[in-house]
């Protein structure tokens, strides 16, 4: 099953924390494939990192039970373990029937926009978390995983920013006007064991999604 880059990539340094702008893809926003964020921190447990995607932002609560990941839509986090900028490990993320199936962490078939589905690699699997619904979080071989609706954790007061560039105002106010204040986010989380990424202690990381 061969899938194609469907939307640019987001870059995390040496595990310092980025994230995306919301809105920022015209072209798929709102859609299945538009990545509105990407996180990458230490998890609770120091030897573990979290990875999370969050796609088809600025859902509103009477939307979000009707929303759905789309299965022909491949989400792939990236990882450079040697600072070349080109992916040695990936896991990738990708729902059927109800369930969200992980592959990896695993080096690629291929690097760059096409890829293909790890099927060959360590598989791993999810239930879907309903709207409201008590979050479902599965564990196996040290690696944790969820999939569902969240609350988006962006913060943004989005008309200040287009006031200040467009040159009318010159800062933020504290704390300013969230914008996506009870607006809902698609998530795919995963944690992962350090020792199953390796590489020199300082990685980068990216990621997308890919459609069939």
């Amino acid at each position: 099953m061969k899938f194609k880059l469907g939307i640019g990539t987001l870059l995390l340094l040496g595990l310092g924390l980025m994230s995306a702008d919301h809105i920022d893809a015209p072209a798929v926003s709102g859609g299945a494939s538009d990545i509105t964020d990407f996180y990458g921190f230490q998890g609770e447990d120091n030897d573990n990192i979290v990875f999370v995607a969050n796609l088809q932002g600025l859902l509103s609560p009477n939307n979000t039970a009707n929303t759905t990941f789309d299965e022909n839509t491949l989400v792939e986090f990236n990882i450079d373990t040697n600072g070349d900028a080109v992916e040695d490990l990936i896991i990738q993320a990708i729902p059927r029937d109800g369930k969200m199936y992980f592959f990896g962490p695993i080096a690629p078939s291929s690097t760059g926009k096409n890829g293909m589905v790890m099927t060959s690699a360590a598989r791993n699997e999810v239930a879907i978390t309903e709207y409201g619904q008590t979050p479902v979080i599965s564990s196996n071989d040290g690696m944790k995983m969820f999939a569902g609706p969240r609350d988006d954790p962006f913060f943004m007061d989005f008309a200040k920013y287009g006031e200040i560039i467009g040159g009318t105002a010159t800062g933020f106010d504290d704390p300013g006007t969230d914008t996506f204040a009870g607006t809902n986010v698609m998530s795919i989380v995963v944690e992962v064991p350090k020792n199953m990424i390796g590489g020199s202690g300082s990685i980068n990381t990216w990621v997308e999604t890919k459609t069939k």
